[in-house]
């Protein structure tokens, strides 16, 4: 439940860290903001703060065109919940209810329809029809802004059934017809024209963000033609439901220079550009759902870095580097076989091996889509069951369990993907063979975005403990972690940091 005081509070401050967290419906307008919305403040008896913009517009209420409250970083709730509600979330988002409808999305989840939309409906102030909706409204917003696309293509890459229903659902939300969003969003940019076949995007975040942090991690880790770090930039390739794709992403800090010279205002955050290039339109949902747990976006860096800033053991590195983020994953497959090849090995040894088996088995992106950027696909779950034998070298026990783990994956008996719950993968991971606590629990962290996995046993958090002077022992260790929860993950995304200055050979995050 939402406390409506302390939403109003936030609203009236304009307080743009609560952007995301819920919704200001303003009854005597009919519209829904952000809480950082610039406009006048409403009188508190003419508002009410709502979960979701699916639960304001299931309420009649349509979207601000001024804050546009739907381009704004997502709760953290739905990142870091494991219960029906955020695993839910996480599958909308990613489109499945337009894939496969809701009867899909319960089946996913393991619940009837019923029950599911009743939790959704107590929980989110909607069910996931009209969640669902809300993203499809969003997605269309995107296409009609950053694409030349005819309207009736771009109905349907959103996920409507028909025209009509697209338009209507676009005049309800944002007041205005599709065209009118279009003719807006050219004004905006000084009527440059989008261009064919590219999507650029603002991808928001809340500050602080540290960017060179991940930007380092994937770097470290980035895979031969399927990803690269450069000049301040991430590029890679995507296998999204419909098709291929690729992406670069590139960190805009939140105080960084508009064109005219004035400094933009580093209270409404700053974002990641994302330059995609997509086989299917149909994948723009799916695309942005990723990339956002990819760099977890929508985390709440004032909250972690309060918890683990008060721990004196722990305060100094926090004040070092603030905004610390979660690396995620944007393909279950392909970072569950990249953490069973670096069980046991360096970081640099889990790139060449793992490099070696996408040059192999990997598949090369068809002509165009590639541009200059990596090129090919990460291998599938079943070309690596068929073949991974003939590519992999090093210890026979590790290569038999990478078959086993993608065979599980290629027939259906292991299913890797946002929805899961952390305890049920952990039990699933550790029952098969060759897979232990630490490969479970780092699958967690990078495809889950779980925040509170501290990996105890990994060497790298254990010698950033000791250079803390904190106990390096994994019982003590544990102990001393109690503190830190429930950002255990955070925690150790710092530990990793500082080992990072004595590299050695051992079971590293892969």
């Amino acid at each position: 439940m939402l406390d409506q005081e302390r939403c109003y509070r936030a609203v009236a401050s304009r307080d743009s860290r609560f952007d995301g967290l819920f919704i200001t419906a303003v009854r005597t307008t009919g519209i829904y903001c952000r809480p950082s919305c610039p406009a006048t403040t409403p009188k508190r008896a003419n508002v009410e703060f709502l979960p979701t913009a699916g639960a304001a517009q299931l309420r009649g209420y349509r979207a601000c065109r001024r804050c546009r409250p739907d381009a704004v970083p997502g709760s953290p709730d739905w990142n870091s919940r494991a219960d029906l509600a955020g695993r839910a979330m996480r599958l909308i988002a990613d489109g499945v209810v337009e894939r496969d409808g809701v009867s899909g999305l319960a089946a996913r989840l393991g619940y009837s329809e019923r029950h599911l939309n009743r939790v959704l409906t107590a929980e989110l102030g909607a069910g996931p029809l009209a969640l669902a909706r809300a993203h499809r409204a969003h997605t269309a917003r995107l296409l009609i802004e950053t694409t030349p696309l005819q309207m009736a293509d771009i109905a349907f890459a959103a996920g409507f059934a028909s025209v009509r229903q697209f338009n209507d659902t676009v005049r309800e939300v944002y007041g205005v017809a599709p065209t009118s969003l279009r003719a807006e969003a050219g004004r905006r940019r000084g009527a440059a024209p989008a261009t064919a076949g590219t999507l650029v995007l603002r991808l928001p975040y809340r500050t602080p963000f540290d960017a060179a942090g991940l930007l380092g991690f994937f770097a470290a880790r980035a895979l031969d033609r399927v990803e690269s770090v450069a000049n301040g930039t991430y590029r890679r390739t995507l296998r999204l439901p419909h098709g291929p794709a690729t992406v670069a992403l590139s960190p805009v800090r939140a105080n960084a220079r508009r064109p005219n010279g004035r400094s933009a205002d580093a209270s409404r955050g700053g974002h990641l550009t994302a330059t995609l290039r997509l086989a299917d339109p149909r994948d723009l949902g799916p695309a942005v759902a990723r990339l956002r747990r990819l760099f977890d976006l929508d985390a709440d860096p004032v909250a972690v870095d309060e918890v683990l800033g008060a721990d004196p053991a722990l305060a100094q590195a926090v004040a070092a580097v603030p905004g610390i983020r979660l690396p995620g994953s944007v393909d279950g497959v392909e970072q569950a076989i990249r953490a069973m090849l670096g069980q046991q090995v360096s970081v640099a040894a889990a790139r060449t091996t793992s490099s070696r088996l996408a040059a192999a088995l990997g598949e090369r992106l068809p002509a165009g889509l590639a541009g200059d950027g990596p090129d090919l696909l990460f291998p599938t779950a079943e070309a690596i069951a068929e073949h991974a034998a003939e590519v992999l070298t090093g210890p026979a026990r590790r290569t038999a369990a990478v078959l086993g783990l993608a065979r599980a994956l290629a027939d259906g008996t292991l299913v890797l993907d946002v929805a899961r719950d952390p305890a049920e993968l952990h039990a699933t991971l550790t029952a098969l063979p060759g897979i232990g606590p630490w490969t479970a629990g780092y699958l967690s962290m990078r495809l889950l975005g779980t925040p509170d996995e501290l990996l105890a046993s990994d060497i790298a958090v254990r010698r950033g403990a000791r250079a803390l002077g904190i106990s390096s022992d994994m019982d003590a260790l544990t102990r001393h972690a109690q503190r830190w929860r429930p950002w255990r993950s955070y925690a150790a995304t710092h530990l990793w940091r500082i080992a990072a200055t004595t590299p050695r050979n051992g079971r590293t995050a892969s």
